[in-house]
Parts: C-alpha cells; sequence; structure tokens
C-alpha cells in the first residue's frame, strides 16, 4: 500500500478504514460503560474485548462497553496511547498459513489512570451502572502465597493501601473503597470477574479481597463475602507482545497507523461460570462456554497449555531459539512436551465435557507451531516464579501422591534453575526477568557447591526437596544439563536416563 494512504487510527479514520478491514458497525456514542477492567494489556484487548466488540456488532450489550483502570506506569503508557486514538485499537489474527486479518476494536471507552485521580477511580467503580469489575491482573498480582495459600499483605506493596487514612494505590484498595461506597449508598455490588491463569481464580480473588477488606473492616470483610460473586473462568488465547515490526507491517500492509495494535493466534477460549451479581453480556451468543464448574476446563489448559510452555521455553532458550514456533519445530523438544502431557499432566485430569483431550494436546501443538504469531520465548520465561507453582508443580504432587511419572517436571524445574543461572549454552546471557529475579540468581549461582540450592526456597517449592524420588530426578536432569547441555540431556532422558 501506497504510504500516502496511511490513516491514523481513531474516530474520525473509521469510515476510511471500513473500504479496508471490519471495523465497529455500531455506534460507539450510544454505548455506555457497564465493566471496569484492570489490566488492560494485549491479552485483556484480543480476549475479553474482542468478545463483547462482537457482541455490539451484533446490536448486543451497547450497555456493556469497557473502561479500563490502570495503576502501573505500564498502565499510564497504554492510557495515553489508547486515549489518542479514542481507545480504539486493531486486532490482527495471525494464521499459520501468513494471512494476517485485522479488524477495529471499538468495545473500550475510556481509560482512567488512578495515581492521577484516584477519586475518579473509585468513582466509576462506585457508579451503579459498573456491574462487572474484570481483573488481568497476572498469576502473582493476587498476593496469594504459593506454599500457604493464603492472602499476603506484604507482596505487591498491598500493605500501603491498609495504612489508616492511605489513598488507594493498588486494584484491592480502589475495589474495596468502592464496594465500601456501594454498601453505604445501598447499591447491590459489582461482580468481581478474575481472567487470569489462576486454578480455580474466582475463588482466589475472593480470598484475598474479603482478607483485605477486613483488615481494614471486618463487617465490610464479611458484606463482600456474603454478596459479591467471584466467577471461575478459564481463558486461553496466545497473544504475543506487540513489536515495532507489528506495528510496521499493519502500516505498510494496511495502512493503518496504531501505536497499540494487539497480534494473536486465531484460536480463542473462554469457559465462565454463570454467576453475576447484577447480570452480564449474553456472552454465549458469542462462543464463550457458561458452565456451572469450570474446574476440569481450567485445569486442562493450565497443566497442558500453560505448563507446557514452561517445559518448552527454559529448553529452547538455552539451546538458542528466540521463537516458539522454531522451537516447536524441533521434534526433540516438541516429542517432551507432548511426553509430559500425556504421562504426566494427563492423569492428574478428569474428563473435559465436551473436549477430546487427545485431538487439544494435538491442537496445542500445532498452535505452538503457528510461525504468523511470532511469539517468543523470553515472554514464555518471564516471571517464572508466578508460573511454575501454579502450573507445573500441581502436577508433580498429585503424581507423586499417586505414583505416576515425574521425571519430566522435575526436568523442566531443573532446565529453570539452569536458565536462572542467567548464561545459556552459547555463553550468552539471559536476562531473566522475574520478581524475585536476584534470590533466584543468587540460589542458582550456588548450585556447582549446593546442587539442592534452588528448590530449597520453601516459599516457591514446599517442601519437595525432601521428596527422594524427585529430588533424584531432578538432580540427574540438573547433572546433565550441566554436563552435556540440554539437547543431549533431552535425548539422554527420552531414551531411559530417568530417575
Amino acid at each position: 500500500m501506497n504510504t500516502n494512504d496511511t490513516v491514523r487510527l481513531d474516530a474520525s479514520a473509521l469510515t476510511t478504514l471500513a473500504q479496508r478491514i471490519p471495523v465497529p458497525t455500531y455506534d460507539r456514542s450510544q454505548l455506555s460503560v457497564g465493566i471496569v477492567h484492570f489490566g488492560v494489556g494485549g491479552f485483556h484487548r484480543a480476549h475479553q474485548a474482542m468478545y463483547l466488540d462482537r457482541l455490539m456488532n451484533a446490536g448486543e450489550a451497547l450497555d456493556w462497553a469497557i473502561c479500563g483502570i490502570g495503576v502501573t506506569p505500564a498502565d499510564r503508557l497504554m492510557q495515553r496511547a489508547l486515549r489518542e486514538q479514542d481507545y480504539l485499537f486493531t486486532l490482527v489474527e495471525k494464521r499459520s498459513d501468513g494471512v494476517f486479518e485485522p479488524r477495529v476494536i471499538g468495545s473500550i471507552v475510556d481509560y482512567l489512570y488512578a495515581p492521577d485521580d484516584p477519586e475518579a477511580a473509585i468513582a466509576r467503580l462506585a457508579d451503579e451502572s459498573t456491574r462487572i469489575v474484570s481483573l488481568t491482573v497476572t498469576e502473582g498480582g493476587y498476593s496469594i502465597n504459593d506454599l500457604t495459600g493464603e492472602f499476603d499483605a506484604r507482596l505487591n506493596d498491598v500493605s500501603r493501601d491498609l495504612e489508616p487514612g492511605a489513598t488507594p494505590q493498588t486494584f484491592f484498595g480502589l475495589i474495596t473503597d468502592a464496594l465500601a461506597r456501594r454498601r453505604d449508598r445501598g447499591i447491590a455490588p459489582f461482580t468481581i470477574m478474575s481472567c487470569d491463569n489462576l486454578q480455580g481464580n474466582g475463588r482466589l480473588a475472593r480470598r484475598a479481597f474479603t482478607a483485605f477488606a477486613r483488615v481494614r473492616d471486618r463487617e465490610l470483610g464479611d458484606w463482600i463475602e456474603q454478596n459479591v460473586r467471584f466467577p471461575n473462568s478459564m481463558v486461553d488465547r496466545i497473544t504475543p507482545a506487540t513489536t515495532d515490526v507489528d506495528r510496521e507491517n499493519l502500516r505498510t500492509e494496511f495502512g493503518i497507523d496504531d501505536r497499540q495494535p494487539v497480534v494473536c493466534e486465531p484460536f480463542a477460549q473462554w469457559v465462565l461460570e454463570d454467576s453475576f451479581v447484577e447480570g452480564r453480556p449474553p456472552y454465549e451468543d458469542i462462543g464463550v462456554q457458561l458452565v456451572e464448574h469450570v474446574e476440569p476446563y481450567e485445569l486442562m489448559k493450565l497443566r497442558l497449555l500453560n505448563a507446557s510452555h514452561q517445559g518448552l521455553c527454559y529448553f529452547a532458550h538455552l539451546l538458542g531459539y528466540v521463537f516458539v514456533h522454531d522451537a516447536a519445530q524441533d521434534s526433540l523438544l516438541s516429542d517432551f512436551v507432548r511426553d509430559y502431557m500425556d504421562h504426566e499432566a494427563t492423569p492428574t485430569l478428569d474428563p473435559v465435557p465436551g473436549v477430546d483431550l487427545e485431538q487439544y494436546k494435538t491442537t496445542l501443538i500445532e498452535r505452538f507451531r503457528n510461525p504468523g504469531v511470532g511469539d517468543t520465548i523470553a515472554r514464555l520465561c518471564a516471571e517464572t516464579s508466578d508460573r511454575i507453582p501454579k502450573f507445573l508443580l500441581p502436577v508433580v504432587r498429585e503424581q507423586l501422591e499417586n505414583g505416576g511419572e515425574i521425571w519430566r517436571s522435575a526436568a523442566i524445574v531443573a532446565s529453570w534453575a539452569r536458565y536462572a543461572e542467567g548464561v545459556d549454552e552459547h555463553g550468552e546471557l539471559i536476562e531473566v526477568v522475574d520478581r524475585r529475579r536476584d534470590e533466584l540468581m543468587e540460589l542458582a549461582a550456588r548450585q556447582g557447591a549446593d546442587p539442592l540450592a534452588f528448590i530449597s526456597n520453601r516459599e516457591l517449592f514446599g517442601d519437595l526437596v525432601g521428596d527422594q524420588r524427585f529430588v533424584e530426578a531432578y538432580l540427574r536432569a540438573l547433572h546433565l544439563l550441566h554436563e552435556v547441555g540440554a539437547r543431549a540431556t533431552l535425548t539422554a532422558l527420552a531414551n531411559g536416563a530417568r530417575a
């Protein structure tokens, strides 16, 4: 496309862009906010905002538009960029055959940056029109101690919001203040809908919010527990970080200048417990599965997709892979991941209504191999301390209890420990991105003298360091990684060198 035809994305450009790609067919001036969302990143926009946009294009849910609220410095950048585009953004689905399918999404209509005006954020949450508050705040954002399973106000600086007279700085403080106002004004509470990768995400959100509120006001905590609903959900769509290359491709191929486009795979899934206080959009009309029990679906996703990403990424990083699709096309890596799925994860799963698990696993490998998505190994390796304890270690514990195989899971943990040393097999430095980075790298640096140093961290691994079968499998894999490298380790393990 001629670069002179490039159009800057905002509301005034929709008529022109409609000749090139799909754009909202609804009148956005007629939308009203019904959902407030914390964590407006790529995934939320590729998933929940996309589903709502589909409903709106069908003439439904026009009173359920989204207002984002941000609390972190990264949120400020997103808020500014979207505001300049009238909160529009381009969603680009990347198919495995190289075809890109962009569309403009219009279901977000406002975005408040809470540190600039906490009162405005609380007022929006307390407004009667707000009936759902949804969250994608990462697995570690709920301040739940991985070992005890209980809320810990020391995590994520949440304790600042519990000081007398404090101005709320976290989503916990903002949401709890708003619920207190609604209670005092006789307004029904909103539903809190977690969309993060956590087993029982609604149940954990309930535990965290009620515990936080009770520190401030026991009666408020009791009221929240009795009156607010926290539906469990399972969400799925691979959404890599947007790059400058993605922005340039959108500009050159489709003539769209968008500061914050989102790229994703074609696949999307949302399984949601149908439990809401003041209604919800008719999600079932656009393919969301409304169910009574989400657990079979969430365990399937966490232990097959999310844990398999962990099974792939550290070995792949050590081998020098940059992109997920390249690593997944390496048969040694993909066979290892599939064997983990078949022999360690699947035995811990109950039947999943309406899902053929064998086909699901085959589809996962195909999704990992999609070169169009361009997902990076580095993204999968980030924030591991929030992921391995939630995705993989529950599989280990169930398999140990039932006498099942655990050597692949132990090897995955060992690959993380080797990765945390900060240097790959080619001598290149690894940028470890994790909120526990310094602690993890210090433990990994001690492995030469104390091979159990890494898994002796009981906050992450609990008592696994005391389980002889796990320890033997872990030490075997870690020794091989140091002595012969990642590829030879996988080969040796596959050939029977397993504890």
